[in-house]
């Protein structure tokens, strides 16, 4: 992913076995460079030595001869050599250089001027990318505009690194495709699921203590944001992690433009979305799999019902943690998670392996992961009111955040490198490095980052790369649950003007949040500035987008 930065190393192995079946030996080398001159960016020998090893499982193809003196303009988020996403970019490009024999151009640009910086460089015919790095919500923008070009017809062609199509998660497929058509490959895989501490939620001591205060057992495993919210008001206040200080339920980040908004889209999901009727419960119809517009008219349903009930709770969810959180981003919202001050937090993949950092976390070993609640109160839009049901909560998986991924310009002069380059990253060596190498940004996406019966992964993995072997089970059990356990999945907004919708929601949930405004006028105001930005664009232009990006047909 990234919408965040991460500058860490995990402790690891001095090899990998699942990247090589053979340990890098001092001589190996890979187009006549050793380990060193391919990575010297490396933060130690041990970081070092596993890149060489999935290099040499990577089997990539010598394509100097089709290459050499060429060069390649690739653009990706400003986070630097070692951030979440760019980093990858630049830890990997002597090996593209060496496997191409032509010039790799990173052009870093800031997150909030990525899409103008781009979409201004192509109306403008300066063409100046021939590969841009874009979250999915940029994709609609690029296809529509005709500034970006399909990949699959290199899928399978001899000559380029080996990567298989299928193995991606569907519903991350689905994102970097366009009415069938691929249009990225795979690199980052985004989704927020639940962490919690495991070893608090499991003492016998705090169970009986929850039972005698409550009344009632404490909701545990959590299923339910209903027993989130009982677990996290039970706890915060009190000194549960014996520093003698009063701890937090909940540790969410809601500052306007730090992300906060995306905390929002994961959890009201379940509150707004119903599945369709029959033997396919994803089925999206004008009232089931819909979340964001009408899709007969465009109409926004960010203040119907559903939508203000999910802000109502995630009102009083983040009133079980510190103050603090309304002026959080990123970092320190998952920092007072690591550092045991807060019972709870639901994010993205980062969390999971940012717990292994002994620099940033001291519950390694505590950690406990699932996949995102479910709610057992929803809205039923076609009914006209809410559903209750304990027994049998609504539940919907998300693919909220960017999962960044490369996408080839329709004006590259080197269309063949650029998807050379692509590829690359898709490899499976070279991407499930990336993903146990949690300074990267890049979180699975792909079925062999996961274990048995989905993936092929073993929990030995990632212990090679320096994870506590419970910590991992929990992670990576749970994120992939996130993908694959739901009955149905919240529809991804791809549309023109997307950052504007965003921004907008952004901007009424803060206020609502602190409560500047109510919930239900918060997102009235919403909905009327969506509406606007809507007509201006072009409600039929933008219905027809929809329509396509949801799998809509009236």
């Amino acid at each position: 992913m990234n919408l965040r930065r991460l500058l860490f190393v995990l402790l690891i192995i001095s090899s990998i076995t699942v990247l090589s079946a053979v340990p890098v030996a001092a001589q190996d080398t890979f187009m006549g460079m050793t380990a060193a001159e391919l990575f010297p960016g490396a933060a130690n020998d041990q970081e070092r030595d596993s890149a060489m090893a999935a290099l040499l499982a990577a089997n990539l193809p010598d394509a100097t001869d089709r290459f050499a003196g060429q060069t390649l303009t690739v653009s990706v988020q400003q986070a630097g050599a070692r951030g979440g996403i760019s980093g990858p970019y630049y830890f990997w490009r002597d090996v593209f250089e060496a496997a191409t024999g032509a010039t790799l151009e990173i052009v870093e640009i800031p997150q909030a001027q990525y899409f103008t910086t781009t979409s201004t460089d192509f109306i403008t015919g300066q063409n100046s990318y021939d590969v841009m790095n874009i979250g999915a919500w940029f994709l609609a923008d690029y296809v529509v505009n005709g500034w970006v070009q399909p990949v699959d017809g290199y899928f399978g062609q001899e000559g380029y690194p080996a990567w298989d199509p299928n193995e991606t998660f569907p519903s991350l497929a689905a994102l970097m495709q366009w009415e069938g058509s691929w249009y990225g490959t795979l690199n980052d895989g985004d989704a927020q699921m639940l962490y919690y501490r495991k070893d608090i939620l499991e003492s016998p001591d705090w169970q009986a203590a929850y039972e005698a205060e409550v009344g009632s057992p404490m909701p545990y495993p959590i299923e339910t944001w209903q027993d989130l919210l009982a677990i996290t008001t039970f706890f915060n206040g009190r000194d549960w992690n014996g520093d003698g200080d009063p701890d937090d339920g909940i540790s969410l980040h809601l500052r306007s433009g730090g992300q906060g908004f995306f905390h929002y889209m994961s959890l009201s999901a379940p509150f707004s979305i119903t599945p369709a009727e029959g033997d396919n419960p994803g089925a999206v119809s004008r009232y089931d799999n819909v979340y964001w517009f009408d899709p007969d008219d465009m109409m926004p349903l960010i203040n119907q019902p559903g939508h203000v009930a999910a802000l109502e709770y995630l009102i009083a969810l983040s009133a079980t943690g510190s103050e603090s959180q309304f002026g959080w981003e990123l970092a320190e919202a998952w920092n007072n998670f690591l550092s045991g001050n807060a019972i709870a937090t639901f994010s993205w993949g980062d969390v999971g392996s940012l717990a292994q950092d002994p620099s940033r976390s001291t519950i390694t070993g505590l950690l406990g992961g699932d996949r995102i609640p479910c709610s057992t109160r929803w809205y039923d839009r076609e009914v006209g009111d809410f559903v209750e049901n304990v027994d049998a909560p609504n539940c919907v998986g998300n693919t909220t955040g960017g999962s960044w991924f490369p996408v080839m310009s329709a004006f590259t002069d080197t269309p063949d490198l650029a998807y050379y380059f692509m590829a690359m990253h898709a490899n499976r060596p070279i991407n499930f490095w990336n993903v146990v190498y949690g300074w990267t940004g890049v979180d699975p996406g792909a079925t062999y980052t996961l274990f048995p019966p989905t993936g092929t992964a073993t929990i030995e993995d990632y212990v090679n790369a320096g994870y506590n072997a419970s910590d991992a089970e929990e992670f990576i059990t749970g994120y992939g649950e996130n993908f694959f356990s739901h009955p149905i999945y919240q529809t991804y907004i791809r549309i023109p003007g997307t950052p504007q919708y965003w921004e907008i929601l952004d901007t009424r949930l803060a206020q609502a949040m602190t409560g500047q405004l109510g919930p239900q006028e918060a997102l009235d105001l919403a909905a009327q500035e969506w509406d606007a930005v809507t007509d201006d664009i072009g409600r039929d232009l933008q219905l027809e987008v929809y329509r396509a990006s949801i799998g809509y047909s009236p």
